[in-house]
This record gives structure tokens, C-alpha cells and sequence, in this order.
């Protein structure tokens, strides 16, 4: 039974908080008994509250509100990175780590995978991990500069675009998404640009878009 807050276990836990630490160690923290139930592959560490470790050291070292009966320890390699789906959400810049998982667990629901560009939130970070619900383990995620250069790329703007029940998303498409502050810069290579109708307000938010767009992905092309 782990009784000390500088045990080396403890001390993981509490470095894998930090991306540094994560980037240095191939490794990120599932929090909660469903977070580990989702996981595909086995713990490196895996500490149980009443029965390798006390509950208030584990407490301690947790990130989530409320106090998990469990923390996992997993390493990145172990999650998927084939991107060998029809469509793709790539985020430019988005630091948000609470919307990078949500877009994870939506891209999970549409078959779709993931691209980060630098800049991004890291998505095994605790936030974000929570927020993608387990989906981190489904979804393939991969580098903006590894996105297929042939596949039709679509950029959602807020204003000015085709509007998105118009535009033909038939077949493989990459959507691009980019910060909710700056937007997608200019620079970045697109052949469409879309925007979603919507009323008085001034746009939505990123997570929000991204879904609605993939959910008019799969309306044109029927579940993957």
C-alpha cells in the first residue's frame, strides 16, 4: 500500500501533468474508472485507491474535480495514429485542450480522425483526455504535415463561405478548423470554403462546428 506522497509512482502521476514531462516520456494519465475501462492496452501503472495506494494520495495527484478511485498511466505509442479514414478534422493552432477532446470523441462518432497542427493543445493532456471521453483510444490522430496532400480540403470560416448544406462533401475530405480567436490564416492551402448559417450570433464555438460539419459529412455519404 503506497503511504507517501514522494513515492515514485506518486511523483509520475504528478510529472505526466506537464507536457514537458509527457513529450520526455512517451507517457499520459487516464483519470477514473471509465477513462481506464476505454483504454485498449495495458497500464504501465495502474493505482487503485484503497488498494495499492491511499485514497487521499491519490486524490492529491489527480487533476479532475471530483477525486478518481483510479489513475492509469499509458504510454502514446500505444494509441492509434493509422489515419485511414474518409474524412479528417484538422485543427490549426487550437489551445484549447477542452476542445481538442471534444473534437476527438466527435470525430469518434463519424469515423473520422484527427490532425494537430503545432501549436495545438496536446490531446493526451488531462483536459483534454477527459474531454474526448475515452474516444483518445479509437480515434487516429496525426500531424498536420502528414495530412494526404490529395484529398479536398475545406475550410470552415464564419462568414462568406458556400453555405455548408450547399457544398458537395461527397467522398474523402479533410476539415479544416482553425482557432477561435484568429481563425485560419490565409496561407493555409484549401478548395473550398464553407460556413455554417446560423442566426444573430456572431459565430460558434470550434468543438460545436466541427461537429456540425461532420455530421453534414456523413448526411452525404452515409455512416462509415
Amino acid at each position: 500500500m503506497i503511504s507517501s506522497p514522494d513515492n515514485e509512482k506518486l511523483k509520475l502521476v504528478r510529472k505526466l501533468q506537464d507536457r514537458r514531462w509527457r513529450d520526455k516520456l512517451g507517457l499520459f494519465v487516464c483519470e477514473g474508472e471509465d477513462q481506464v475501462a476505454a483504454a485498449t492496452a495495458e497500464p504501465v501503472e495502474l493505482l487503485i485507491a484503497g488498494e495499492n495506494v491511499e485514497a487521499e494520495l491519490l486524490a492529491q495527484v489527480a487533476t479532475a474535480g471530483h477525486p478518481p478511485r483510479v489513475i492509469g498511466v499509458y504510454r502514446r505509442a500505444d494509441l492509434p495514429s493509422l489515419a485511414d479514414r474518409r474524412a479528417t478534422v484538422a485543427l490549426w493552432q487550437l489551445s484549447d485542450p477542452g476542445n481538442v477532446g471534444t473534437l476527438i470523441r466527435t470525430a469518434d462518432a463519424f469515423g473520422a480522425a484527427v490532425a494537430l497542427s503545432p501549436g495545438c493543445a496536446d490531446p493526451t493532456g488531462p483536459k483534454a483526455v477527459r474531454a474526448s471521453a475515452g474516444s483518445i483510444w479509437n480515434v487516429p490522430t496525426l500531424a498536420w504535415d502528414d495530412l494526404p496532400a490529395a484529398t479536398p480540403r475545406v475550410a470552415l470560416v464564419a462568414h462568406g463561405g458556400v453555405p455548408l448544406p450547399e457544398a458537395n462533401l461527397t467522398g474523402p475530405v479533410i476539415l479544416l478548423l482553425g482557432s477561435e480567436r484568429d481563425g485560419l490564416p490565409r496561407e493555409i492551402d484549401r478548395d473550398l470554403e464553407v460556413t455554417i448559417p446560423i442566426g444573430s450570433a456572431e459565430s460558434l464555438n470550434v468543438a460545436a462546428a466541427g461537429a456540425i460539419a461532420l455530421y453534414e459529412w456523413q448526411r452525404q455519404n452515409g455512416p462509415q
